[in-house]
């Protein structure tokens, strides 16, 4: 099959490969999934899973990616609830072979249907960008109605999701970005906007739950607006900063099927819409990935035309 591979963490996307790589087979509780469409997250390259395995062994030459779409092909020993010829999407491991390749091993438990109308495009988007603003406004941020939520990143894959999905559960949304963003932050719902280049962050006044994307000093000055009992959300690894009466949480994002369930409803009905970026062909996804122009949205790779 073909795959892309990462051999020299130095060398970042520039070093990036496509090659031939033997077809994975099915392990125990796995399914084989032909991907049709590949989510990328360029930090992934600066991630200790992408180099090592659970043990800290080299497991270079690796193939990143873990988000898909695609049919399942094959099934492990032991492996329930999929079948054969099912379309699915999810998020593969992060210690394991990914999703830049024609075909990938992976938990069937990390997978969850993917309904006949929506595009395979749309599915590979959802995974990291959709659960990371779930888990992070529910699970971890306890998001009520009548809050309100400062998302940063706004007009990104993930602060696009943030900002929908608050929306829909009665928060009032103040999206952040550069002003080239505000337009697109307002399209996705956000109520208001703060251009992080030229605006006042402490104009904003007192907020219930931080969503941070960034990190760093715009990290330590939105803690510092969370009112008493509110939560910093933060995604960029450990908080740097706490709110003075309330909680401080970073988190990784993880696979579930029940969720991702939940997520693909509101995408078929339109409550929720995908930011998807650039698209490009598995032959094009080096030269896209090394492109130097900013790029808004989720990058996707269609894998199978």
């Amino acid at each position: 099959m073909k795959a892309i591979v990462v051999t020299d963490q130095a060398a970042g996307t520039a070093g990036m490969k496509l090659v031939e790589r033997p077809e994975p087979q099915a392990a125990i509780n796995d399914v084989v999934v032909q991907v049709h469409a590949s989510g990328f997250v360029p930090t992934e390259l600066a991630w200790p899973s992408t180099w090592t395995d659970r043990r800290d062994s080299d497991r270079t030459p690796s193939i990143p990616g873990h988000e898909l779409a695609g049919v399942v092909t094959a099934l492990g020993y032991g492996t329930t609830g999929l079948s054969v010829g099912q379309r699915v999407f999810g998020l593969a491991d992060w210690h394991r072979d990914g999703t830049l390749a024609e075909y990938v091993a992976m938990e069937a438990r990390n997978l969850a249907p993917l309904p006949g109308d929506v595009d395979f495009t749309v599915g590979a988007s959802l995974p990291i960008s959709g659960l990371t603003a779930w888990q992070g406004l529910f699970q971890h941020g306890r998001l009520q109605a009548g809050q309100s939520v400062l998302a940063h990143g706004a007009a990104g894959a993930v602060g696009s999701m943030v900002t929908q999905l608050a929306r829909e559960a009665g928060a009032y949304v103040i999206g952040t970005g550069r002003a080239a963003d505000r337009q697109k932050a307002l399209d996705f719902g956000a109520n208001e906007f703060v251009d992080l280049e030229n605006d006042a962050l402490e104009d904003v006044g007192g907020v219930d739950l931080v969503f941070d994307v960034i990190g760093g000093d715009i990290q330590k000055r939105s803690a510092v607006l969370i009112r008493a009992g509110g939560t910093l959300v933060t995604v960029v690894g450990p908080a740097e900063a706490r709110p003075a009466d309330g909680l401080a949480v970073d988190f990784v994002v993880e696979s579930d099927r029940a969720q991702l369930s939940e997520i693909v409803p509101r995408v078929r009905d339109g409550r929720l819409r995908t930011n998807i970026g650039k698209v490009s062909t598995l032959d094009d996804a080096v030269a896209t990935f090394n492109a130097t122009e900013r790029r808004a949205g989720k990058t996707v790779i269609r894998v199978r035309p």
